[in-house]
């Protein structure tokens, strides 16, 4: 299992490990969307390997339970937030932001792909002109699979995460998977659930209605 910190932070050990893949194409749409849908997900390379991994515990923020701060509240009227109108300056905000990155030139591209045919998406937070924060990730029937943030500004990415939990709730996701906790995202409401259980409800939720396309017009209402 896991190590989790007092404050919330998760280090993944070796039980958290699934596998390596070594065949390019495991990175295609349709393996993506599989590996997500059964709790997988592809996170750092090992000499051009994917190393695949599924947390236990999982870290999830329930969309209903989104905790807001009071200086939150202030920053949420200083941003707009927007969905999938940049989502490749988002993804390479994430990676540019990490000095080790886990999100290589490949899987940038995978992430493109998957974009494109509508089932990735970019949740932004807008400064007026400039895109400050926000996050990526995939959707699978009805669970997103948060990727990673990034935050230019002071609580920019927390914006987008509690816009994000409000369109969604409204859509019917029941969570957003944040994969591994963190202090900030524990302060947020973030908790974590044994692997098992997580499994099994994303099986049932990921066989849900399909959000498939961009989700602009959807988050400018």
């Amino acid at each position: 299992m896991s190590i989790i910190t007092p404050e919330g932070s998760q280090q993944p050990t070796q039980n958290d490990f699934v596998r390596i893949s070594t065949a390019p194409e495991e990175l295609c749409p349709f393996m993506l969307l599989f590996q997500y849908a059964h709790g997988i997900f592809p996170w750092h390379e090992q000499k051009g390997k994917t190393l695949w991994w599924s947390p236990d515990p999982r870290c999830v923020l329930l969309t209903a339970n989104v905790k807001v701060s009071r200086s939150l509240r202030k920053s949420q009227r200083k941003f707009v937030v927007r969905a999938d109108t940049q989502f490749e300056k988002v993804i390479r905000a994430c990676a540019n932001t990490r000095e080790h990155t886990w999100i290589s030139e490949q899987m940038v591209q995978s992430m493109l792909r998957l974009h494109k045919l509508g089932h990735a998406h970019s949740i932004e937070t807008w400064n007026g002109p400039n895109l400050v924060g926000g996050f990526y990730g995939v959707a699978v029937g009805q669970v997103f699979y948060g990727e990673s943030m990034f935050s230019a500004e002071t609580d920019s990415s927390k914006v987008a995460l509690v816009k994000a939990c409000e369109k969604l709730g409204q859509r019917g996701f029941p969570l957003i998977d944040c994969q591994l906790g963190s202090e900030h995202l524990v302060s947020m409401g973030a908790q974590f659930v044994p692997r098992q259980l997580f499994t099994k409800t994303m099986v049932k939720f990921a066989n849900n209605k399909r959000f498939v396309g961009p989700w602009t017009d959807y988050f400018d209402q």
